[in-house]
């Protein structure tokens, strides 16, 4: 049997957003790898092991992963969202850098809608002009180093969203993110807190800066900061495509 690997991103949490073609790998899949909720989105069924395991194991993961599709199993390397995006296919290819011998492989990365662009479109569009994501999670990265984009990000005048944004081992963060998008956006700059996008729990709520609290984010929450052209028109927020 002649094993291959794909790397797909499940969407935001809809099943209806997940795209046919990841759809279709999972039907034809022997083996289903990734964390414990994404891999919990995968129906079980005769002929399909599913390998689960906790965060922070990604390249690990991905060696397990790579290992089975070696030995010809037909293997899909779960994310949320899209893969490429904080996600599996960055461990994936790390893994693979360091085992020249499984680089002949058939891998394919199949994409997903974003949790990013599944907020900014039940938002409105406030993405709709220049923007940048950033991980304002600490644990492959300093935290002077998220500041130090934060910052850059913020006099560029881009749009922003951002993921994981508070947990409960790291508060402090986003407090400290928040006060400098402050300092450096104003007070009066939107922001949408997008929770559980796409679920049945889908929460949205849009605020300024200066009436955004830490306690409006958690890590089920993607945060977009508008640019300065931001704004609402009725319920919706939006970027100006002329903005700067």
């Amino acid at each position: 049997m002649s094993g291959w690997l794909v790397v797909a991103g499940l969407g935001p949490g809809a099943e209806h957003l997940v795209t046919p073609e990841v759809s279709a790998a999972l039907a034809e899949a022997t083996d289903v790898v990734g964390y414990i909720p994404y891999v919990a989105r995968v129906a079980e069924r005769p002929g399909l092991t599913l390998h689960a395991s906790d965060n922070r194991v990604e390249v690990e993961r991905a060696a397990h992963a790579l290992r089975m599709a070696a030995e010809g199993r037909r293997v899909v390397v779960v994310s949320s969202g899209d893969p490429g995006v904080f996600a599996m296919a960055s461990a994936l290819f790390e893994a693979l850098e360091a085992r020249p011998e499984w680089q002949a492989l058939d891998i394919r990365i199949l994409p997903g809608i974003t949790a990013m662009l599944a907020a900014a479109a039940a938002a409105g569009a406030p993405l709709g002009h220049d923007f940048c994501a950033i991980n304002l999670s600490d644990n492959l990265k300093p935290w002077a180093l998220i500041e130090k984009r934060l910052r850059l990000a913020a006099e560029a005048d881009l749009a922003m969203a951002f993921y994981n944004p508070r947990s409960k081992s790291r508060p402090e963060g986003f407090v400290r993110a928040l006060d400098l998008l402050r300092e450096t956006c104003g007070p009066d700059r939107l922001v949408t807190f997008a929770r559980a996008v796409s679920t049945p729990e889908q929460h949205l709520r849009t605020v300024t800066l200066g009436e955004a609290t830490p306690e409006m984010a958690d890590m089920r929450t993607v945060v977009i900061v508008g640019n300065s052209a931001t704004r609402r028109v009725g319920r919706w927020v939006y970027t100006p495509r002329s903005a700067g």
